[in-house]
């Protein structure tokens, strides 16, 4: 009998007497009896009873923390405590040995998060990471499950660009020129017209524009894929390879592209609270343990579970830039100088701070400010009638700041050109946009999400670099 079991499986159903295979990993053997053996389905582990007569003092011996087994036996009513059943071992196979000795996930150890960071190809075994990494898929297939319902079209934007579609500048080069020797143009710049795709290309920050394209023909699109960014930020929240979801609908305005924001970021919420308790308990019990140890003033109101039904069960708040602008400045920590950024008036760019204290001070709730300055937003923003604002929109969420940075889209073809030559950005590369403009053009909106700064809110993380496999950051690239 081949047909392995997921003990994820055995212990939901807690049937007995029936004959298994499972097969895992050791996280712990005890009295040369007891195999502890997770295979990670769920955190929880199986217990496998061996028989001490019939398993031979050297197979014992290579049942160490860490190994790869194969077992096959009798589901059987269990008398330990914390467990309904267990496995009366039949065979058992070591299909990969561990050296008990170096392997450096041992219980007694307890490693820290900043040391798994350096061991993130063996990270994936531990509770935690278990529970983080079953999340973000649950998550991922959350949001291909809410597009797909909606009728909308997953499409994919490329990877490799020669546009700069936030216009910031920070971007990785894609280039296949000798790096010693490039060849150069008579003014000794690069010439790129030598290069694999004759021109400059980068890897990109943003599916947006090519995700329009997409929307003016099939009416709503989306976009979910990797997104780099050569900024050279070393913090909690900054990721330089990252992945972000990017819808883009025709025939929708600020107002039905908040509703929407809002709709989906509560339909995946739910759908982990409703698929993944079980992972979520088991982080909620982590974070309160580490609430704990900060000071009072700094510890979250709320557990992990209670903030994401909060979230689930709450109309956002919406309001404009300068109705925030106006709660900022009078705000206690604007007038006792706390924040870092004072905010002294209107055009003042936002930093988390701000974000933070109209979510988790002023409103207790997620946020959404609409109406932005132009100056402080992107060329492709829709231009209000006063001539200062843009219809752009972001959500801030408690914790975490802006997760998501919307707009609807500037569809008037002379108006968007010419902010495009006021920002000095390049007019004739960008003729494909610009042509969704000339023919057939109309309203339309979209929203991007950063999809590690969702699993980070979700799991109740604190650090980015903990929410993705491998992060790519500033002097990092392992694995």
């Amino acid at each position: 009998m081949s047909q392995r079991t997921k003990v994820k499986q055995i212990l939901l159903d807690e049937k007995t007497d029936y004959n298994v295979v499972v097969k895992g990993w050791i996280r712990s053997f005890r009295n040369n009896q007891f195999i502890a053996l997770n295979d990670g389905s769920t955190n929880n582990n199986i217990q496998i009873v061996l028989d001490q007569n019939s398993v031979s003092a050297e197979l014992i011996k290579r049942l160490t923390t860490g190994a790869a087994i194969s077992v096959s036996g009798t589901v059987i009513p269990s008398l330990g405590k914390g467990q309904r059943v267990e496995i009366k071992a039949v065979e058992l196979e070591i299909l990969g040995d561990c050296d008990g000795e170096k392997y450096p996930l041992q219980l007694k150890n307890r490693p820290s998060l900043e040391y798994l960071r350096e061991i993130a190809h063996l990270r994936f075994r531990t509770n935690t990471f278990g529970a983080v990494f079953r999340l973000r898929h649950a998550l991922a297939f959350a949001v291909h499950k809410f597009f797909n319902e909606k009728g909308f079209v997953y499409l994919h934007t490329p990877i490799i660009t020669a546009s700069d579609a936030e216009g910031a500048g920070e971007m990785f080069r894609v280039s296949t020129l000798d790096p010693k020797n490039p060849p150069l143009t008579e003014n000794g710049d690069i010439d790129y017209k030598e290069d694999f795709f004759g021109k400059a290309t980068n890897l990109t920050v943003s599916g947006q524009l090519e995700g329009e394209l997409g929307a003016m023909a099939f009416g709503d699109i989306y976009t979910f894929g990797p997104t780099f960014r050569a900024e050279n930020s070393n913090t909690a929240r900054h990721l330089a390879e990252f992945w972000m979801i990017e819808p883009e609908m025709a025939f929708y305005d600020l107002e039905d592209n908040m509703n929407l924001a809002e709709a989906f970021i509560k339909s995946v919420i739910g759908y982990a609270l409703e698929n993944n308790r079980e992972d979520l308990e088991f982080l909620a019990a982590r974070l309160a343990e580490e609430e704990k140890q900060k000071p009072q003033q700094e510890r979250s109101e709320m557990g992990l579970i209670e903030k994401l039904e909060f979230v689930l069960n709450n109309e956002f708040q919406r309001l404009t830039y300068t109705e925030a602008i106006d709660i900022l400045k009078n705000s206690k920590p604007n007038k006792t100088k706390k924040f870092n950024y004072l905010i002294e008036e209107w055009g003042a760019d936002l930093q988390s701070e701000h974000e933070r204290y109209l979510v988790e001070k002023h409103f207790k709730k997620p946020v959404i400010l609409t109406d932005y300055p132009a100056a402080i937003k992107a060329f492709y923003m829709k231009q209000n009638a006063d001539g200062k604002t843009v219809r752009a929109m972001d959500i801030l969420f408690p914790g975490i700041g802006e997760i998501v940075g919307g707009s609807q889209r500037e569809e008037n073809y002379d108006k968007l050109v010419k902010r495009m030559e006021e920002m000095k950005l390049p007019v004739e590369e960008m003729s494909w946009y610009l042509d969704t403009r000339r023919f057939g053009t109309a309203p339309h909106a979209g929203f991007g999400l950063g999809f590690e700064r969702l699993v980070l809110f979700v799991t109740g993380m604190g650090n980015i670099r903990d929410v993705i496999p491998f992060p790519r950051t500033p002097k990092s690239a392992e694995f």
